[in-house]
């Protein structure tokens, strides 16, 4: 029997009030094993940076990457990072139990 795994999407935005972040989709089901993206979008032309979050039940945020460049890994994360294309994405691979959380993209406007 395969577990399913709950990520809850949601975002933040920077210092402008005039910024608009999207993340799709805004929740989602897979199941253990599979892999999945999560795409960031904003409209602020400058941006100092996007960060990635995951947020487990009852806990605070933890950190999992700062971006200013295009693409950083950790085990079995991923992210990019497509400045002129006001884009980021998070990329989970071989999804465990252990990956259910909620997920927040963070912009940082200069």
């Amino acid at each position: 029997m395969t577990n399913v795994l709950c990520l809850t999407l949601s975002f933040c935005t920077g210092v402008s009030c005039l910024q608009q972040v999207e993340q799709i989709p805004q929740s989602l089901k897979i199941q253990e094993g599979e892999s999945t993206t999560i795409n960031c979008s904003y409209t602020e032309t400058t941006t100092k940076g996007l960060q990635w979050f995951r947020q487990d039940p009852g806990k605070g945020l933890i950190s999992l990457f700062y971006m200013t460049s295009e693409e950083k890994q950790n085990g079995r994360l991923r992210s990019m990072f497509i400045r002129k294309e006001r884009l980021s994405s998070l990329h989970i691979t071989d999804a465990k139990s252990e990956d259910s959380a909620t997920y927040f993209c963070a912009m940082e406007a200069q």
